[in-house]
């Protein structure tokens, strides 16, 4: 049986964001902690006893401490039942949490070799003791089987895909430890439970939805997708940036070339929009964009959201 927990939906800087005041944030504020939402990470199990994240976002601690889950086993000392993290990319809103997890517990990083030269290239992420902390280099359309911290299997295999992006924000301007050419600076996840079969698509950064992504995506029973922002100016018209969403490697939620229109004919039983950020309007419960959203068939979570399939 697949279980999946959203241990947070927002993007990068959460809701509230530490120095925002737009209307999401303000909201958040005032309105009760059911608007707060954490930096965007997912954590999934085969069997409800050993688990891995997706991501590892700057919240990561106060996720683990939210999510009973993930609390080291009963009368242990020292324990974690988290075995691996699978990063899709390398900005700091999936790597920053990493710096969390430095105390000498076991467990692997999957990561493609280009996100894994960035954390190479930075000797902050050497506190994760090598001894303890392997780093396993994973392959477009190679799927692999995440292993537990004791080597056994853990009957779910994961296929990672390349989906238009961008490298991470940090490194424009400079040279890429990994490399300029080739895919694998954002990923989407398809993770499967071996033995029913059931499977989820995660895609938490996208900045186009082309035909080969619906034709991958096509018939799924649950899909986590890019939800950062409703349209594609919103950042600019708002005051809050200079940049466009599908310049920071985005697609909008809205419009005609947007996620909700060009994903509505696929036959996707649950759609989760996630790592959606402070400026979104359909993050307002009362919003008309939370209203369009759901009405196409679309979620936004609360953080803490548990699925299973």
């Amino acid at each position: 049986m697949l279980r999946v927990v959203v241990l947070g939906a927002a993007a990068g800087g959460g809701v509230p964001q530490w120095n925002c005041g737009c209307d999401g944030c303000r909201a958040a504020r005032s309105g009760g902690h059911e608007l707060h939402r954490t930096q965007a990470s997912v954590a999934f199990s085969g069997d409800g006893e050993h688990w891995f994240l997706i991501n590892a976002s700057p919240d990561l601690r106060q996720q683990l401490n939210a999510t009973p889950q993930l609390h080291p086993r009963a009368g242990a000392l020292r324990h974690t039942p988290i075995a691996g993290v699978i990063l899709t990319n390398s900005e700091v809103d999936a790597v920053a949490g990493l710096l969390s997890m430095r105390e000498s517990s076991p467990f692997t990083i999957y990561a493609h070799e280009k996100v894994l030269a960035i954390l190479a290239s930075n000797s902050i992420f050497n506190v994760l003791n090598e001894k303890h902390v392997r780093r396993q280099p994973i392959s477009i359309r190679e799927p692999f089987e995440p292993r537990l911290t004791d080597g056994a299997r853990s009957g779910l295999e994961v296929m990672a895909f390349a989906v238009p992006g961008k490298s991470a924000w940090y490194l424009e301007g400079k040279t890429h430890p990994g490399g300029e050419n080739g895919d694998g600076d954002t990923l989407g996840l398809k993770i499967t439970d071996k033995a029913t079969g059931k499977c989820f698509y995660f895609i938490a950064a996208c900045a186009e939805v082309t035909d080969a992504l619906k034709a991958e995506i096509d018939g799924a029973a649950l899909v986590f997708f890019d939800g950062t922002v409703w349209r594609d100016d919103e950042m600019i018209r708002a005051g809050l940036g200079h940049k466009t969403g599908k310049s920071m490697g985005h697609v909008a939620m809205s419009g005609e070339g947007g996620a909700i229109a060009r994903l509505a004919d696929l036959a996707i039983d649950r759609k989760i929009f996630l790592h959606i950020n402070n400026s979104n309007p359909a993050l307002l419960p009362a919003s008309p964009e939370r209203k369009a959203t759901e009405e196409a068939g679309w979620q936004i979570p609360a953080d803490g959201t548990e699925i299973v399939l």
